[in-house]
């Protein structure tokens, strides 16, 4: 398979660049044709802008969304955007490699995500989830936190993970097509000893082996929604951001 990495940590020393080695290592063991776009070490610019299209639609005033689409058909985006759109969609399996920072990815994934996952390309025309532009390809968020594990389930000081991570897991790579894989979570890895990380690149390693055969996460699909965008009679929800909110009645 095709493999797209994006790693986002700054630090070439830290256990986030360490499960990247690890990644490339078992990539290459199994026969995986392997791409890294490590985003500190691009300078990858995270901010998005009128700059980002070599022209424009609507030059006196900036759609951005509108401005992907244009660009895609005319093939005029810059070249860093042009340059990661084409590992987007060349990828069998994206990889995302982050800290969860603030409940969320460091902000410079948060702009190669605005910038890379455009209008034309990722979603639009009415595509979205199991009609996603990038349909057909495996998604799988690779993270690690100071947080213990006990924080982060019911009842938990955190909460549980797979809501902290509803937005990109969701809302980014389940609405652009992709078929999201569990994520891989490393927990309190400020804290753990060495015989505890080894035990997380050992646990990754078995992940990575099995990125084809592992089953996704059971997002809804479009035909479970009616004309009001909601669930329709009789499907009960099974994601979590469909769930009741709220005490139980």
């Amino acid at each position: 398979m095709k493999v797209l990495i994006v790693h986002a940590h700054p630090e070439r020393r830290s256990f986030n660049a360490a499960m990247l080695a690890r990644s490339l290592a078992v990539l290459a063991s199994e026969g995986h044709e392997t791409v890294v776009s490590d985003l500190y070490g691009m300078g990858f610019n995270p901010v998005a802008s009128g700059s980002d299209f070599r022209e424009r639609r609507f030059p006196e005033r900036l759609y951005y969304d509108r401005e992907q689409k244009h660009s895609v058909s005319r093939g005029s985006f810059s070249d860093d955007i042009a340059a990661e759109i084409a590992k987007l969609v060349w990828c069998d399996v994206l990889i995302l490699h982050f800290p969860l920072w603030w409940f969320s990815v460091p902000a410079i994934l948060k702009g190669w995500l605005d910038r890379t996952f455009a209008n034309g390309v990722a979603y639009g025309g009415g595509r979205r989830y199991d009609t996603g532009g990038l349909r057909g390809r495996r998604a799988m968020v690779v993270t690690s936190t100071a947080a213990f594990e006990g924080m982060c389930g019911p009842g938990g000081l955190v909460g549980e993970l797979d809501v902290v991570l509803w937005p990109i897991q969701n809302g980014t790579l389940a609405y652009s097509g992709f078929d999201v894989l569990p994520p891989f979570v490393s927990y309190s890895v400020s804290f753990v000893d060495d015989r505890t990380r080894d035990g997380y690149f050992a646990a990754y390693e078995a992940r990575l082996r099995t990125l084809d055969t592992t089953a996704p996460i059971d997002f809804h699909p479009l035909d479970d929604f009616g004309p009001d965008w909601r669930l329709k009679p009789g499907i009960t929800p099974r994601a979590v951001g469909q769930m009741r909110s709220g005490p139980a009645s």
